[in-house]
């Protein structure tokens, strides 16, 4: 019996654990599903937006951000004439060499070359953020998102939902308040309650309302920015995102067409069987 009782006490400590554990799971919100114009698996990127957002990370973003993976000859893609990427990357200095001396020299960019980093190296890049290093944009919108939990990534697979990372970006831009009543947050950080890696985060609210000027008469809000910046990161993750799904669609049409006709064959070669 006293083994008994000794037993239910682990378990309660067990439950206790558990539950302490599921309270300290993060995000402490999880995002809200944005209508995004590459949504679905007929969903195209708008290019009005993606020059929005490109011009968000440039004028603010890129001052931590790097974008080590996309080349300026990839702007091209968001509808830049090739004139316009090269004035783009003429505005940038890179580092090359080495020359005949053997020194290494700057020079202005060139369409093939990439994105320079705002950074020297990580430690400088942490020292200017409170020792935290701000991620690449690269791949950020496919490498971060809140998991969905069951049954909703069952009907995940029906709707082709991909875009976990963007939802979740736009949420955190957007998700800056005062902490709770009773809730402290470490100093030096920001409490957000969509981040996904604690109660706060080390990044200061990084943009607001009229930050950005729009040529396009788009709304210069917060919520804009967020949704164009989190739709250029999209695209600097997945730029062949649309070249995919129209493959896709392809082979989904000829697999059908390709059934039918075997299905046909079948029926042809075994009608005289009983």
């Amino acid at each position: 019996m006293k083994m008994f009782f000794h037993g239910l006490a682990a378990l309660g400590l067990g439950f206790a654990l558990a539950s302490s554990a599921a309270a300290a799971e993060y995000p402490l919100e999880e995002p809200e599903p944005i209508d995004w114009s590459f949504s679905g698996p007929f969903g195209t990127y708008d290019k009005g937006q993606l020059q929005r957002g490109f011009k968000v990370y440039r004028e603010v973003c890129s001052a931590c951000h790097s974008l080590n993976l996309v080349a300026f000859r990839n702007l091209e893609d968001l509808g830049y004439t090739e004139e316009q990427v090269r004035a783009i990357a003429a505005e940038y200095e890179v580092e090359d060499g080495p020359n005949e001396a053997g020194d290494m020299f700057t020079r202005p960019a060139k369409p093939s070359d990439h994105f320079p980093p705002p950074f020297a190296n990580p430690e400088q890049a942490a020292a200017s953020n409170n020792g935290a290093v701000p991620p690449d944009f690269s791949l950020l919108a496919k490498a971060r998102a809140v998991e969905r939990g069951f049954p909703t990534f069952l009907f995940d697979i029906f709707t082709q939902y991909a875009e976990g990372g963007v939802d979740y970006t736009h949420a955190l831009l957007t998700g800056y308040e005062e902490p709770p009543e009773g809730v402290e947050v470490p100093p030096g950080t920001y409490y957000n309650p969509y981040f996904i890696n604690g109660i706060s985060l080390a990044m200061a609210p990084p943009i607001a309302d009229g930050m950005v000027t729009y040529d396009d008469g788009a709304p210069e809000t917060l919520d804009q920015y967020s949704r164009d910046v989190s739709a250029f990161m999209m695209w600097a993750a997945e730029p062949h995102m649309e070249a995919r799904k129209a493959t896709g669609f392809t082979v989904m049409v000829f697999l059908l067409l390709f059934g039918g006709l075997v299905f046909l064959t079948k029926r042809k070669v075994w009608a005289e069987v009983h």
